[in-house]
């Protein structure tokens, strides 16, 4: 592993910080890939030295485009949420919505904010937490009906 993060990691920067458009995320992202690697150094390790360099672009730009989707779904829920709102009356829901998700246990607020804020899926959030999706589901179903008991009683 050491070989190939020295023979690529140079090189995969670069490639990373041109899709990113900003040299440090693109750095971020080849580190990122190369984490990603170590996962999985048992595949890399059967692979030719181009069928390594392959998977290297490859799952970087997997990891890019990942982040990016992410972020689009963000940004349209961000949208939603303030869309025809003044700025007074968005900063007042938000402020709301924030006080609300306080009233559930920790680990929901983490769930709930990164699955219905952020925008991660239950199995991208189950692979971050250790658990299975349907776990994370299960958990995400009982803080909406906790949120939905403080709301209407």
């Amino acid at each position: 592993m050491n070989e190939l993060y020295a023979q690529h990691f140079a090189e995969l920067a670069r490639f990373c910080s041109m899709l990113c458009r900003d040299g440090e995320k693109g750095t971020d992202l080849a580190q990122e890939t190369f984490l990603r690697a170590l996962e999985h150094a048992d595949r890399l390790s059967a692979l030719s030295a181009n069928e390594q360099r392959a998977w290297l672009y490859r799952t970087a730009k997997n990891l890019f485009l990942d982040e990016a989707r992410r972020n689009a779904r963000f940004l349209k829920r961000r949208q939603l949420l303030y869309e025809g709102e003044g700025a007074e009356e968005s900063g007042y829901a938000q402020t709301e919505a924030y006080l609300l998700l306080g009233r559930l246990p920790p680990d929901m607020q983490t769930l709930f904010r990164m699955r219905y804020l952020e925008g991660y899926s239950a199995a991208e959030l189950g692979e971050l937490f250790h658990m299975p999706p349907a776990t994370v589901r299960t958990k995400l179903s009982r803080a909406r009906q906790l949120l939905r008991k403080e709301l209407y009683t």
